[in-house]
């Protein structure tokens, strides 16, 4: 757990790859569901998030 914290705090790719995966895979969760409208409202924006900071993490340093 403090590898993937320092991984974070010094902008090391696989950490932050894996929250931007996270963050796709939420948002397609949230779109997906039946229950609640508010999580469908916003699950767009939360893929969205999600890409961008996939496409821009990806040009981090290992």
């Amino acid at each position: 757990m403090t590898g993937f914290l320092k991984g974070l705090l010094r902008l090391r790719r696989g950490p932050w790859e894996l929250v931007a995966t996270i963050l796709i895979a939420a948002g397609v969760f949230m779109l997906m569901q039946p229950f609640a409208l508010a999580l469908f409202t916003w699950s767009f924006l939360v893929t969205l998030v999600g890409t961008v900071m996939f496409i821009v993490v990806s040009h981090f340093p290992e």
